[in-house]
């Protein structure tokens, strides 16, 4: 009986892991996705974590951002920890985030941010998730709710968010 029990408890942690395309590995968060489907653009030892807050940047890969500071890319697991490094009154240069669509960097500047859908966030209990396109981001939108902004605006969301922790 002892064993029969365990095997269910196996068999069933087993069908839980499955996963679906982008939406994140066994680990069942939205954020996350395979290794092998995240760019990671820091060199070092440390380059699969936040240069910020050292968390894991292929878990919270959907919420990914880089900059350029002094000729050194940097890479962050949240627009939170982007906006932490810019506090410190340090020039971020070619700022990108995630599609998570392709999974590939793209200008933050030019980007639909989805802020406040139902989706988790990283950071923060208010979810910011960046779309190359506007329709992509409409359609994330209507399944997951949130309101499409640009990075100036999702920018400052997060400043606000980090005031309520300062």
């Amino acid at each position: 009986m002892y064993k029969l029990a365990i095997s269910g408890v196996i068999a069933l942690l087993l069908i839980g892991c499955g996963t679906e395309k982008n939406l994140g590995p066994k680990s069942g968060m939205f954020q996350s996705v395979q290794e092998n489907e995240a760019t990671l653009v820091q060199e070092g030892k440390n380059k699969n974590y936040c240069s910020r807050c050292g968390m894991d940047l292929v878990k919270y890969y959907k919420t990914s951002h880089s900059a350029t500071h002094n000729d050194t890319q940097y890479q962050y697991c949240s627009i939170h920890c982007f906006e932490d490094h810019l506090g410190e009154g340090v020039t971020l240069k070619n700022p990108k985030v995630v599609d998570v669509k392709s999974l590939k960097f793209i200008d933050a500047t030019k980007a639909y941010y989805v802020v406040g859908s139902q989706k988790r966030g990283t950071m923060s209990k208010i979810s910011k998730y960046a779309f190359a396109n506007e329709e992509e981001a409409k359609k994330f939108q209507g399944e997951f709710g949130g309101e499409i902004m640009d990075f100036n605006k999702a920018l400052e969301v997060a400043k606000k968010d980090f005031k309520h922790y300062k």
